[in-house]
């Protein structure tokens, strides 16, 4: 599973050819949540909510690149690296 991102100890992944809808993991500590890209949704898992904060502000700030990603993992290829919040 390719990391795309890290920051303040959060870690953006997607899977290879994983299922719908578009979406990413995001690791923190023992904490996982699967994320909707499209909608900010959390389908799965979950965050603190400091974590969840920056994660749904970051996928606004990268949601274009976070769909190219996905279309890049559905194709089996290397998803790009997405700058971290600064």
């Amino acid at each position: 599973m390719p990391t795309i991102s890290r920051f303040y100890g959060i870690v953006i992944r997607m899977y290879f050819g994983d299922h719908i809808p578009p979406h990413m993991h995001a690791v923190y500590a023992e904490f996982e949540a699967v994320i909707d890209i499209q909608t900010s949704a959390i389908i799965e898992g979950k965050l603190p909510s400091r974590a969840t904060y920056l994660v749904l502000e970051w996928i606004e700030l990268h949601r274009t690149e976070l769909m190219e990603d996905w279309e890049l993992c559905a194709q089996n290829h290397i998803p790009k690296k997405i700058h971290p919040l600064p």
